[in-house]
């Protein structure tokens, strides 16, 4: 019986296993030095803050595993030999595979800042992490978090749910700077600062100085201004888990480098998930995306390849969600942080500042290009209808309440957003 192994039990990895076993009879075994069931990463900062317990991570019963014969094993992989399709584990064990899946996941970056490494000073990726920062945050008074990311604010919320005083450093003029529009990322930065976060904008770290035993006492910004914490987080993004194979046949650049049907060059080795990077970047995509869904998309896709049934990975049109503290982001479609060439974005904000929207569009076609939405929850399905049948920005403004799952918001709203609009029309 053909064995199939797949290394990582994230939700690329576990996503692939059920779905070869919905369509075929195959040996599979999941390998995972992380933890011994799948669990919902996304949901580690609610064990934090109390809000749930460590079982409740866990979509699956113990039981789901054994009788849907899908092997868990414990371990942690040193070394792959691709020439005899065989496995080496720290624990000296080995195991033979006839196709292997590589979905191996993230580790956060870290860029050789003096101190790093001391005791204190971590990031927020994985269960280890976790458990690592209930240790680092007891007794903590003050905590310096660097980077403005999504991952940076999940840790800043949770810290402040046990009172510690948070600084957080961010190299742009505003949160998320890189990736939202200003009039957002100023929204976020301001929603951020009401829950008495300390965010410093346009600082950056420069290195982190250690006390007397080795632990973080303090930070030095790059305009030298000293200051004193006992927990660093470092979240200034992540990079594909693959160091263990970067003197392998496997081509490897950012990623593990996978073609449309997410083969890498070693016949018979895939990869999905944050570890894999497209050959061919799909449409305005990054090669290498971080996402839960994708991750999810890949696992399902490649199942289907693994079971007989040769498929293309085609994720469609981008969406993401994520949360600041108490306003609830998502975005559907392209909206950059700069427009692009005849490209120009429609924003509009509640005098309350928790909800916002901006509409990107084509300035000749009038194309609707992508939305961002804060505060205010849509439907899925609706925008990704708009933007496959190409509607224009007049059209997406004037059908917004289909796509509200708070039609009396909109209902409530709609002559001041038309009127906005109008007004930026007229100022361009």
């Amino acid at each position: 019986m053909e064995h199939i192994v797949i290394i990582g039990n994230g939700i690329s990895g576990i996503t692939a296993a059920r779905h070869i076993r919905k369509h075929s009879d195959k040996k599979i075994t999941v390998i995972s030095d992380e933890n011994e069931y799948f669990f919902s990463r996304t949901a580690l900062m609610y064990v934090y803050m109390g809000h749930m317990k460590w079982e409740h991570l866990e979509p699956y019963a113990d039981w789901f595993w054994e009788k849907n014969r899908i092997n868990l094993k414990s371990a942690h992989v040193e070394k792959i030999d691709f020439q005899s399709k065989q496995l080496f584990f720290s624990s000296e064990e080995s195991m033979n595979y006839d196709k292997l899946v590589l979905a191996t996941g993230s580790a956060y970056n870290k860029y050789n800042w003096e101190g790093e490494n001391l005791e204190g000073v971590q990031g927020l990726v994985t269960k280890q992490d976790l458990q690592l920062l209930e240790k680092n945050s007891d007794n903590c008074r003050h905590a310096v978090i660097v980077g403005g990311g999504l991952i940076a604010v999940e840790l800043a919320e949770m810290l402040r749910t046990r009172k510690i005083e948070v600084t957080i450093l961010v190299r742009e003029k505003a949160f998320w700077g890189n990736v939202l529009p200003h009039e957002d990322a100023q929204m976020i930065s301001d929603h951020i600062k009401s829950h008495h976060v300390d965010l410093r904008h346009e600082t950056e770290l420069h290195k982190i100085l250690p006390d007397e035993n080795g632990r973080v006492r303090a930070v030095i910004t790059k305009s030298g201004e000293e200051i004193e914490c006992q927990l660093v987080g470092l979240c200034v993004g992540v990079h594909p888990n693959v160091d263990f194979l970067k003197d392998t046949e496997l081509e490897i650049e950012k990623g593990i480098l996978v073609n449309n049907y997410l083969e890498t060059n070693v016949p018979e080795v895939y990869a999905i998930g944050d570890c894999a990077q497209q050959r061919e970047v799909l449409g305005q995509r990054k090669a290498v995306e971080a996402v839960w869904y994708t991750g999810r998309m890949m696992g399902e896709t490649l199942a289907q390849t693994l079971t007989g049934n040769r498929l293309k990975y085609n994720p469609g049109n981008w969406f993401n969600s994520a949360k600041f503290f108490d306003i609830e982001y998502q975005t559907y479609g392209w909206v950059w942080a700069k427009p692009k060439e005849n490209e120009q974005h429609f924003h509009w904000q509640h005098k309350d500042n928790t909800k916002a929207i901006t509409i990107g569009y084509n300035t000749e076609t009038s194309q609707f290009l992508g939305i961002n939405t804060f505060g205010i929850r849509m439907r899925h399905e609706v925008f990704d209808r708009w933007l496959n049948e190409k509607r224009s920005i007049g059209y997406v403004l004037a059908n917004l309440k289909e796509a509200n799952f708070d039609p009396e918001f909109y209902t409530r709203h709609e002559k001041e957003i038309f009127r906005s609009f109008k007004n930026e029309l007229e100022k361009a």
